[in-house]
């Protein structure tokens, strides 16, 4: 599992390097000078993607915590973390294109950011669980 984690450390790292060049250049292209949710992007997936990953990587390694039910919080880990990045996209694209949105799609657009941190938070806090089971 440390590879594991480092390989994914490794892939966020890339993504959020993406999502800082894409948020750059794109409000750039757009004349856009406002605020904008697609600059904080960046920033999810370097904290919430490379550095909790190095993060798991570290604990791996001096407590071996990953067991049978390590993959399954894994992948929603992964999921609620993507799910986040893809509101934050939407929000920030209709920020930078002034696109007035309907009470509705505005809801909706928060609420799936909103369900993406939930399923983040819950899979953290399991990796915390397991991880101070072992240290105990």
């Amino acid at each position: 599992m440390t590879k594991r984690y480092a390989n994914l450390a490794l892939t966020y790292a890339v993504i959020a390097m993406i999502a800082g060049v894409f948020y750059r250049e794109f409000t750039k292209f757009s004349h856009f000078t406002g605020k904008t949710n697609l600059s904080v992007m960046h920033t999810h997936y370097f904290l919430l993607g490379m550095f909790f990953f190095l993060m798991l990587m570290l604990c791996e390694k001096v407590l071996s915590f990953s067991g049978q039910g390590t993959k399954k919080v894994l992948i929603a880990y992964q999921t609620g973390l993507n799910i986040t990045g893809l509101g934050l996209l939407a929000r920030g694209l209709t920020q930078v294109w002034g696109t007035e949105l309907s009470r509705g799609m505005d809801a909706s657009i928060s609420g799936v950011a909103g369900i993406g941190h939930i399923i983040t938070g819950v899979s953290m806090v399991l990796f915390l669980l397991s991880i101070k089971k072992k240290a105990s």
